[in-house]
């Protein structure tokens, strides 16, 4: 891995009617999954655990976050770099709010983008996939 390759935990956060939960941190355009990086010797879904609690304080079972795969994609908020995904497909069915660098969070419906600007990763690849789940 270069070190042009940021390494997250990223969740496909999904509501009990389907719509899935993107977020925007402070300072930037772009709408992503919530998550992000994995520090030395922590597993992806420990960063997992940890990012949504900090971003959203919302507590997951780690046990409850079913692994999809690893999605790469350029980043959004840092030219030249490309972010590694972990991705994790979680269901919830309670409100989150927004905390740490998050300013803004959005359910959308998954056939759209929700008028939103989208990261490469959510808009290229992640949606894409749940999409294809949801026809499957």
């Amino acid at each position: 891995m270069s070190t042009s390759t940021i390494r997250i935990a990223a969740a496909l956060l999904i509501g009990s009617d389907g719509q899935t939960l993107l977020v925007r941190k402070r300072g930037t355009q772009a709408f992503m999954q919530p998550g992000g990086k994995i520090d030395a010797g922590e597993q992806p879904v420990e960063a997992l655990a940890r990012e949504l609690h900090e971003e959203l304080n919302l507590r997951i079972e780690p046990s409850a976050a079913v692994y999809l795969g690893t999605f790469s994609a350029p980043a959004a908020n840092e030219p030249g770099f490309t972010v590694e995904a972990e991705l994790f497909q979680v269901q919830i069915d309670v409100a989150v709010t927004p905390a740490a660098e998050i300013e803004e969070v959005r359910w959308i419906d998954p056939a759209g983008d929700g008028g939103l600007q989208l990261a490469p990763l959510t808009r290229d690849l992640i949606l894409p996939f749940y999409r294809s789940s949801l026809t499957a």
